[in-house]
C-alpha cells in the first residue's frame, strides 16, 4: 500500500493509481498532460468513475492522509 505521495509519483510516471477503501470497483486515477493542441494548458488529474466516464479530480482529506493506495495494471 502507498501513502498519496507516493501515488502521485505513480501518476507522474504514467501509472494508474487508486485506492483500495473506494467502494466503487474499477475507478482509477490518471494524469492527463496536454499536447501542443490541446485546450487544457496544464497537467491534471482525472478518475474513471464506476459508470466507465471520465472527469476531473480532486483529493480531499480522507484520500490525502489514506495509506491504502496502489498501482492499478
Amino acid at each position: 500500500m502507498l501513502t498519496f505521495g507516493q501515488a502521485l509519483e505513480n501518476l507522474k510516471a504514467g501509472k494508474k493509481v487508486a485506492r483500495n477503501g473506494w467502494n466503487g470497483k474499477g475507478m482509477w486515477l490518471d494524469l492527463q498532460v496536454p499536447d501542443p493542441g490541446s485546450k487544457m494548458g496544464h497537467p491534471y488529474i482525472y478518475m474513471k468513475g464506476v459508470d466507465g466516464k471520465f472527469f476531473p479530480w480532486n483529493p480531499n482529506n480522507l484520500d490525502m492522509l489514506a495509506e491504502d493506495w496502489q498501482v492499478v495494471e
